[in-house]
């Protein structure tokens, strides 16, 4: 009987890979997804399909299907992330790595600590960017750790 469907591509493994494939899998240390991935090369390389590979391993045949392709093309290097789509960084990481020590180590002239504002405009970059940046850091230059007394001439002579 003929075999219906789209024909999937012939994977064979040198003994190099094999080896490499089946180090991943038995080592503690290798994150889950790659183990999978890893064990999805070896399952296809006996010559199951994407289907039975699926059920063996508890994937989806779409997964699989793409694991193989992937591997076939590109050999190990393609069980690696392939690029996402978007365009490209446009902050450095030098840039990121100025603003968190320049937020940490400076005060602007004339206030007493950095706004998203002013520090994009000291760094030439956006706000939204410093935001970010001071988010993903967890910077919070408007809260101070302890509390300050305030130095302001009049506000003392109100007080009296």
């Amino acid at each position: 009987m003929a075999r219906t469907g789209r024909p999937k591509a012939e994977l064979t493994l040198s003994d190099e890979e094999r080896a490499a494939l089946g180090e991943w899998v038995r080592r503690r240390s290798t994150p889950q997804a790659w183990a999978l991935r890893c064990r999805i090369i070896l399952a296809c390389a006996t010559g199951a399909s994407n289907k039975d590979v699926a059920e063996q391993l508890g994937s989806t045949p779409h997964a699989v299907g793409r694991r193989r392709a992937r591997f076939v093309q590109h050999r190990i290097a393609g069980l690696g992330d392939m690029p996402r789509p978007g365009g490209p960084r446009t902050v450095t990481d030098e840039q990121v790595a100025a603003v968190v020590a320049k937020t940490l180590e400076s005060t602007p002239k004339n206030a007493t600590h950095w706004s998203t504002r002013s520090m994009a405009k000291e760094m030439g970059l956006s706000q939204s960017s410093v935001s970010r940046i001071w988010r993903a850091f967890g910077l919070q230059p408007h809260r101070s750790e302890t509390f300050k007394l305030s130095t302001d001439p009049w506000r003392i002579a109100r007080l009296e």
